[in-house]
C-alpha cells in the first residue's frame, strides 16, 4: 500500500474533477448532510475557491487513486496574535476508511500550519460522529475550552438569504 498526500493543484482539470468528486461524495454521506452537492456548488466551487485567500486543501492517495481530500482555510487568534489553520472538510473514501489516510490528511495539515506559523487547528465535528471524533483525538484535538467553568464552546450558525 503506497499513500502519499500532496497539495491539490485546482487549476489542473483532472485534479479539480477528483477533488469535486470527493467532496460530493462527502457530502453524500449522513455526516455531510446526506444530499451530495447542489448543481449551483458542482459548477461554480472550483473555479470560486481557486480565488478564496488562505484556502490550503490537498488529496490524499492510495495506490495511485484519489481516496481522500482535506480543505483548510486560514484564520488568526486574537487571543495568541497569531494565524490558525482551520480544517474545513476532510474525506476518506468509505471503503478505505480505517486505514490511516485520516491521520495522514490531518498530519499534512498540521505541517501546512507549522509552515505557516500557525498557533494552532481548529475544527468542527458533529457530536454523534463518534469515529471522526476518536481520529482527531487520536491526532491531537480536543474540545476547545478556555475556561472549564464556562464549558466547551459550541459551533453555532445562522444561514444568509441570497439577496
Amino acid at each position: 500500500m503506497s499513500l502519499t498526500v500532496a497539495a491539490v493543484d485546482l487549476h489542473d482539470p483532472a485534479q479539480a474533477a477528483l477533488w469535486l468528486d470527493l467532496l460530493d461524495h462527502y457530502a453524500s454521506d449522513p455526516m455531510g448532510g446526506g444530499e451530495g452537492l447542489s448543481d449551483y456548488a458542482k459548477l461554480n466551487l472550483v473555479h470560486t475557491i481557486r480565488e478564496v485567500p488562505g484556502f490550503h486543501g490537498a488529496l490524499a492517495w492510495l495506490d495511485g487513486r484519489a481516496v481522500g481530500l482535506i480543505d483548510c482555510f486560514a484564520g488568526f487568534s486574537t487571543f495568541a496574535a497569531r494565524p490558525l489553520l482551520n480544517v474545513h472538510d476532510i474525506v476518506v473514501r468509505a471503503e478505505v476508511r480505517g486505514q490511516g489516510i485520516g491521520q495522514a490528511l490531518l498530519q499534512w495539515a498540521e505541517q501546512r500550519a507549522r509552515q505557516f506559523g500557525c498557533c494552532k487547528l481548529t475544527l468542527e465535528v458533529l457530536s454523534n460522529n463518534t469515529r471522526a471524533m476518536a481520529s482527531y483525538q487520536q491526532a491531537g484535538f480536543v474540545p476547545y475550552m478556555l475556561d472549564p467553568a464556562a464549558g466547551h464552546a459550541l459551533l453555532m450558525q445562522k444561514h444568509l438569504p441570497e439577496d
